[in-house]
């Protein structure tokens, strides 16, 4: 079934919508979730959470790439509950990929850095913008979808230390850009 079709299911309140987002888009949710907590329990739970918030959400969304929104409620839910069930612990997982970024992208979640958090976004989509499309897939796929360094490199044929310094140089051009925009790291 094409998503649009699943979309307009979930307009019309058909409890099959949710069947068929798992058929299509189960395994990919299943794939993020697990990436991020590194326990196939919490993230089957995670999973449906996503159904259940897919449904709440549409209608009123009508999400132009569905798999794109299940991704994002996926690996929204995945974060979460990775912080509250890792909040006093040190974990390998999630807290690695936020620990390499922690270098060149500022933290916090003041209310008065709301502004320079939305700056700090377009001035990141900027730079996503203008690499060279591998380099994007990289940073994205690493970054946004917590691949590891190891099956990056595997799927491009490179070796996991080159793969690590390809990232060390994307992460430096990062910092680069955002120091240049006056971005305080």
């Amino acid at each position: 079934m094409e998503d649009q079709e699943i979309i307009r299911l979930y307009h019309q309140r058909d409890e099959n919508a949710i069947t068929q987002t798992e058929k299509k888009h189960g395994v990919f949710c299943r794939r993020l979730a697990i990436r991020i907590l590194s326990n196939r329990q919490d993230a089957e739970e995670c999973v449906n959470d996503t159904w259940m918030a897919a449904w709440n959400r549409m209608p009123p969304d009508w999400p132009r790439s569905l798999r794109a929104f299940l991704g994002r409620i996926t690996r929204n839910i995945s974060i979460s509950r990775f912080r509250f069930s890792h909040a006093s612990k040190r974990f390998a997982g999630m807290e690695l990929l936020l620990s390499e970024l922690e270098e060149c992208v500022p933290g916090g979640e003041a209310a008065e850095q709301m502004l320079e958090q939305q700056v700090l976004s377009e001035i990141i989509a900027g730079w996503l913008d203008g690499l060279e499309s591998s380099d994007r897939v990289l940073f994205v796929r690493r970054y946004w979808y917590g691949e590891s360094v190891k099956g990056l490199a595997f799927s491009h044929g490179e070796t996991p230390n080159r793969m690590a310094r390809r990232m060390q140089r994307l992460r430096q051009s990062l910092r680069t850009v955002l120091e240049k925009e006056g971005v305080e790291i």
